[in-house]
């Protein structure tokens, strides 16, 4: 059954940029959703790198990219952020409310309708789905995943991962010290993955088969274990119970591209300084944005972001003043108990 909900402010993509937004648009006593693709928060950071150590995040010498997304959303938490996850941004409309005030309402892929005063953009590279996996879509949440968002579930079992990458190689490095094995299959026999966490795989407990592929995927109810064809070699079995696919996304602005916003070599959204898009009420930051001299570091999306969120409470209020004030000269909202 389809929902409405209804908001200040609507933020497409919870990225780090877009969870800081969140946090910011708090901050300005404006009500929240946040509208993303995926099953969980942190976009790019969790889904491909969440153990890996991020260093030009300001104040932070170093940071896992885990740490940094349960950071934000707990630095969101006390505003009440409404999350609506595993769901994509697709129709927008116009309407006026009871007040004759203009609202923006977005239709997700699940039918749910939020309607808002204005929308800020932060979908990083846009909606980004994971490739899937020919040979174990069978088992898709019956031990087949295509991120590993905590370890917790992967003790004691047997692993396969199957990639080349950052994600496939750091996951690896992650889980061979809590589960029975670690197999890695890469189809190539050189890795795209950073040298360094190469390495530490190659000195760990961790099989390595290159030049392979996962041709079969066997079990009932669960995975048990699957098959794996090395290039002119016979196939083999391996016990698996939990495979993990880090195969890469695909990655397209998706029905954004409907919504009018000018764009910049057909990927990108053009955006003034105060972030506006040429679409009234459309707002955008982080990496999804391009203008002269734009750099595409988290850092400076969260520069973009409260910039893009300060000028959206304008649009929403015009009676409201741009600059926020100092966060130190007001007391941090905190949670009331339930």
């Amino acid at each position: 059954m389809s929902t409405t909900t209804s908001v200040d402010l609507l933020i497409v993509g919870a990225g780090p940029v877009g969870l800081f937004g969140a946090y910011y648009a708090g901050v300005r006593g404006l009500r929240t959703a946040v509208v993303d693709s995926l099953s969980q928060v942190g976009g790019q950071v969790s889904a491909m790198y969440p153990e890996k150590q991020i260093f030009d995040i300001a104040g932070f010498p170093a940071v896992s990219g885990r740490q940094l997304i349960a950071n934000l959303v707990e630095q969101a938490a006390p505003y009440e952020p409404v999350y609506l996850l595993g769901q994509e941004a697709q129709e927008l409309e116009r309407t006026t409310d009871e007040q004759g005030r203009e609202r923006l309402v977005v239709t997700t892929s699940t039918g749910d309708r939020v309607e808002a005063g204005a929308v800020v953009v932060t979908g990083g590279i846009g909606t980004f789905s994971p490739r899937p996996l020919p040979a174990g879509e069978d088992f898709l949440g019956r031990g087949l995943e295509y991120f590993v968002p905590s370890s917790a579930e992967y003790a004691g079992q047997d692993v396969v991962v199957v990639g080349g990458g950052d994600s496939a190689v750091d996951w690896a490095n992650m889980l061979h010290p809590i589960a029975k094995t670690v197999t890695l299959v890469h189809r190539r026999d050189a890795f795209r993955a950073h040298h360094g966490s190469v390495e530490q795989m190659q000195a760990a407990p961790v099989e390595i088969v290159l030049n392979a592929q996962v041709t079969e995927t066997v079990g009932g109810s669960a995975l048990e274990s699957v098959t794996v064809t090395p290039k002119g070699e016979e196939p083999r079995s391996l016990p698996c119970t939990r495979l993990v696919a880090a195969l890469g996304f695909t990655a397209n602005l998706g029905p954004l591209r409907e919504w009018g916003v000018e764009l910049h070599d057909n990927r990108h959204l053009v955006v003034d300084p105060a972030m506006r898009t040429n679409v009234p009420g459309i707002f955008a930051a982080g990496d999804i944005t391009d203008y002269d001299g734009k750099v595409r570091l988290i850092a400076v999306g969260f520069g973009e972001v409260a910039t893009a969120v300060n000028n959206a409470a304008v649009h929403i209020d015009p009676e409201a003043q741009l600059f926020p004030g100092h966060s130190t000269d007001n007391q941090p909202a905190v949670p009331q108990p339930a």
